[in-house]
């Protein structure tokens, strides 16, 4: 019991930590991952998410999530939205905040990486609100990989949310609920050093893009032209 509620202790410790004040290269330090997660999902042809979704995505949302504890189960991370503009153009990353994972996960420590390719223009919006719940407020389902594709219709890869995620036991159509996501304004006020919000950062180009920013806009702009 000592050494459950030990590490019980452990896991809100770390939480505190992503939910504390963090440092602008503690904010590039999230952006560069969400684009390894990104880079990793492309390079594994169990993970890879295919072109003839990426070609539906206005907007892909990447997601690192974590889940600790056994007398608590805390869940918690961050991750980046970028829309695609009418021109073709992707936008700028911005940071976001997430939380209760739930695809499936076990107790103990758990990391969660996850990416939304959402395919209409509404559902980005939703985070204007500050926050929306997936599968609730968005419908979500587990994307098709591979040649799944071919055996979906439309109907399905219009669905505003396509999820793609490294948890085991997922399959193409199953509805998800996935916990939530929310704007981090003061996060993105410090990577960016403007007072411009969420909608003018995405949907504008009234801000340069970072030098650390900017090879994860060209990897979005490769694989989803």
């Amino acid at each position: 019991m000592k050494k459950l509620l030990a590490l019980s202790i452990l896991a809100l410790f770390g939480a505190a930590i992503v939910r504390a004040e963090a440092s602008r290269a503690d904010l590039v330090d999230r952006v560069e991952t969400c684009e390894a997660i990104l880079q990793e999902f492309q390079s594994r042809s169990d993970t890879a998410i295919p072109a003839a979704v990426l070609q539906r995505a206005r907007a892909l949302i990447i997601v690192n999530q974590f889940k600790a504890g056994f007398l608590f189960g805390v869940k918690d991370g961050y991750g980046v939205i970028l829309v695609k503009k009418p021109s073709g153009r992707w936008s700028l990353p911005v940071l976001i905040s997430a939380g209760e994972a739930s695809l499936g996960l076990q107790a103990g420590a758990t990391a969660v990486e996850t990416v939304y390719v959402i395919t209409d223009e509404a559902t980005p919006r939703l985070l204007f609100n500050h926050r929306f719940n997936i599968g609730v407020d968005a419908k979500a389902i587990a994307g098709p990989k591979g040649a799944e594709v071919e055996r979906y219709n439309a109907e399905i890869l219009r669905t505003p949310m396509l999820v793609y995620t490294k948890v085991a036991g997922l399959y193409a159509g199953a509805t998800i609920k996935a916990g939530h996501l929310s704007r981090n304004d003061s996060a993105n006020f410090l990577l960016y050093n403007t007072r411009y919000t969420m909608p003018e950062l995405l949907y504008s180009d009234w801000v340069t893009p970072a030098a650390e920013v900017q090879p994860l806009i060209a990897l979005v702009q490769r694989i989803a032209p």
